[in-house]
């Protein structure tokens, strides 16, 4: 059986972090699947999910590791060619990657506890995102 949800997001951009482990514990559980998997996705290519503590050291650390590794203030390429001024974005977003998958075991996701999926919104302004859930299995 396969079933999808959808939840949708305000961000700020900048590597704005949101915790969405509760909506996808929410999905798992009206899904009515006991064993599987779960797959979270974000369309679009500024936008990231990937697990971590979410507290607020990590959520300060995070943003500015991005900055170090993928500077936002230097032109890129990207930037040329659409005059966006957000090549940045789509770098940290293929780093990270768009999707995650977890396990579903006994109608729980299968997480660390102090291991909380998140988005990551790298664009350079705010936007509404959508993420996609789907749960599958038996």
């Amino acid at each position: 059986m396969v079933q999808n949800f959808g939840i949708k997001l305000e961000t700020e951009g900048m590597c704005d972090i949101h915790d969405i482990t509760s909506k996808v514990e929410e999905s798992i559980k009206k899904s009515g699947i006991t064993n599987g998997l779960v797959n979270v996705f974000c369309p679009g290519s500024t936008g990231g999910i990937t697990t971590i503590e979410y507290e607020p050291g990590l959520q300060k650390d995070l943003p500015e590791l991005m900055e170090k590794i993928i500077p936002s203030n230097r032109p890129y390429e990207h930037d040329k060619t659409w005059g966006d001024g957000n090549g940045f974005s789509h770098l940290r977003s293929a780093l990270i990657g768009p999707s995650l998958t977890a396990p579903v075991v006994s109608g729980k996701l299968r997480h660390g506890t102090w291991q909380q999926i998140v988005f990551l919104d790298f664009d350079n302004r705010s936007r509404t995102r959508e993420i996609i859930i789907t749960v599958m299995g038996e």
